[in-house]
């Protein structure tokens, strides 16, 4: 990381950064441990643990794990830390939807780009941010990455989340990085797909051709969350809109009801996945 990386990172850092670097000091301290010698306990150098100690380069989640372990005494404050310092990884658009999208009950999600974040593959997710205009620095890259991927918990919590996704089908044919990404990700699809709780669509390309297009509009997250309240979340140049009004929340509801009519069925939609994960490359 060059030393402008590490300035613009100590001036960014969240509290929550802040506040777990001052607390894995104090208990470095506390323990008589060597920067040096923390690193070598939970498999970081001691540069890097001077760099969390800074917010140079605040914790990331895998590190917060070992501090855990080799810190923690049981109390488990770096566990619960990495829920608040991998919201304050997103960004700022996205932060309110995370913790909404976490603790839903049920999320139906229509994409007419790109896949659904919920359900990118590490290697699409980093060809994508990593491609984006104006560019990331690396690091920044992978961290956003890291923070995409922790969402991926929402398929197996407990209680189950019922996940719904309709594609556009132009979404399956357009590659980000190379071929083999595309085709991971369908392949990826594909598998998360024969889930209990989960569904996928796709509207195919021809849709315009016949009576209507439900979905010329554009993309949007339906949410039912924990206290059973509806909410659309929708985003674009990256900035986001929450909706929450009754009236406008059923409008965009029952739009989505009808991309679903229009869309193949969830066997249909899986049998095109996977023909298209095992075309070559054209």
């Amino acid at each position: 990381m060059t030393a402008m990386a590490r300035a613009v990172n100590k001036t960014e850092a969240s509290g929550t950064a802040h506040l777990v670097a001052a607390l894995a000091k104090a208990l470095r301290e506390q323990q008589q441990l060597s920067q040096e010698e923390l690193g070598r306990k939970i498999g970081y150098t001691g540069s890097a643990v001077s760099a969390m100690e800074t917010c140079a380069q605040p914790a990331s989640d895998k590190m917060l794990v070992k501090l855990e372990e080799a810190l923690g005494g049981g109390l488990g404050v770096f566990e619960k830390a990495r829920k608040y310092v991998l919201l304050d990884k997103y960004p700022p658009q996205f932060k309110d939807f995370a913790l909404m999208e976490a603790e839903a009950v049920t999320l139906s999600s229509y994409q007419t780009y790109v896949v659904d974040g919920l359900f990118q593959t590490e290697g699409y997710a980093r060809a994508l941010i990593g491609g984006g205009y104006p560019k990331l620095a690396d690091d920044k890259v992978e961290e956003l990455v890291e923070a995409r991927m922790a969402r991926k918990a929402l398929f197996d919590r407990d209680p189950v989340a019922m996940i719904e996704l309709i594609l556009d089908e132009s979404v399956l044919r357009r590659p980000f990085g190379s071929w083999e990404v595309l085709h991971e990700q369908l392949r990826s699809l594909a598998e998360v797909a024969e889930r209990d709780n989960v569904s996928i669509q796709v509207l195919p390309l021809e849709r315009g051709l016949r009576a209507g297009h439900a979905g010329a509009r554009g993309d949007m997250k339906l949410v039912e969350t924990k206290e059973h309240h509806h909410v659309v979340y929708m985003e674009i140049e990256d900035e986001s809109v929450l909706v929450g009004d009754p009236t406008k929340v059923a409008q965009l509801s029952h739009r989505y009801a009808k991309i679903r009519t229009q869309a193949l069925s969830p066997d249909d939609s899986l049998s095109l996945i996977q023909r298209l994960a095992g075309e070559e490359q054209r």
